[in-house]
């Protein structure tokens, strides 16, 4: 299906250190890997890991990290909480140790991640960063976000939204993440998301992978970047909201040319585009889930319409 292939390229972030899969470093590496060689590896984005595991994962994915001159590189988004110019001259480093044709494979370190409450953090922090990273800023969402939207695009930067967790607090108020959107368009910034989106469709689910796991309703990944794409084209904040709590998937058609909620078509270009300009990734500890749930309701969608 080509709109959902717009969909998914290179949509999912694989956070497989992170709550609740929370995989030690080697064993997320190894999975980062047989995606990087499987038959889904075009919805595969970066590898994430946060900045002072960067030598762990060094030796850890020593025997792991593609070797050869015109291999493709891993790509890591890199998670920094603390000194932003330190912490940029070591990406530099890195980054130089594994340059292509390198002994020690061929990584790249393109994405920095930062949290940001004001706009004079956004502006610091990004001048403290080299010009050669894509900069995403997690900013609340409580409350007014054109302000810190308005600093991330002076700043030439991009927007992040935790849309989830593992408790039923941490999932925002719709209303909230559509506003985020909203601004993100008007000023034109692109924007992730990450937390709590392992599922296609909105609906009640348990929180972790645990058997006595506390229940929530989680947002599906679909609802998000329908919903962008629905605001990226001029649609209107109350059919953005609509999309995003959607929770039954009969709703949904998924045809070759165009991904369908009800009324409201986003063609396969659109998609295409808003992914590439606007909706541009979500940050996952798990990378099969979503996958293999899309593909099951893809494959139900299609039969139901035979």
């Amino acid at each position: 299906m080509r709109s959902v292939d717009a969909l998914m390229s290179g949509l999912i972030d694989y956070a497989g250190l992170f709550p609740p899969a929370g995989e030690d470093m080697r064993p997320a590496l190894e999975n980062y890997a047989s995606y990087l060689k499987g038959p889904d590896r075009r919805a595969l984005g970066r590898f994430i890991v946060p900045f002072p595991r960067l030598r762990e994962l060094e030796g850890a994915a020593a025997d792991l990290m593609p070797r050869g001159r015109g291999v493709g590189a891993w790509q890591l988004s890199v998670l920094i909480s603390e000194d932003a110019r330190s912490a940029g001259e070591e990406i530099l480093k890195f980054n130089e140790r594994h340059a292509s044709g390198s002994n020690h494979g061929h990584v790249l370190i393109d994405v920095a991640e930062l949290k940001a409450t004001a706009p004079e953090q956004v502006h610091h922090q990004r001048r403290d960063l080299p010009d050669s990273l894509t900069v995403y800023f997690e900013i609340p969402l409580a409350g007014d976000v054109t302000p810190l939207v308005h600093s991330i695009a002076q700043a030439g930067a991009r927007a992040k939204m935790r849309t989830g967790g593992v408790t039923p607090e941490a999932f925002p108020p719709a209303e909230q993440i559509i506003d985020f959107i909203i601004a993100c368009a008007g000023e034109k910034v692109p924007f992730k998301a990450t937390a709590g989106l392992h599922h296609p469709i909105r609906a009640e689910r348990p929180l972790t992978y645990e058997p006595d796991s506390v229940r929530g309703v989680m947002y599906g990944f679909v609802n998000v970047f329908l919903a962008a794409a629905l605001v990226y084209a001029g649609e209107s904040h109350a059919i953005a909201v609509g999309a995003l709590e959607e929770s039954d998937p009969t709703a949904f058609a998924f045809e070759d040319g165009a991904i369908v909620w009800k009324d409201r078509r986003v063609t396969a270009d659109q998609m295409a585009a808003a992914r590439a300009k606007f909706a541009i990734a979500f940050g996952s500890c798990s990378f099969r889930e979503p996958v293999d749930e899309l593909a099951q309701l893809t494959r139900h969608a299609r039969a139901m319409t035979k």
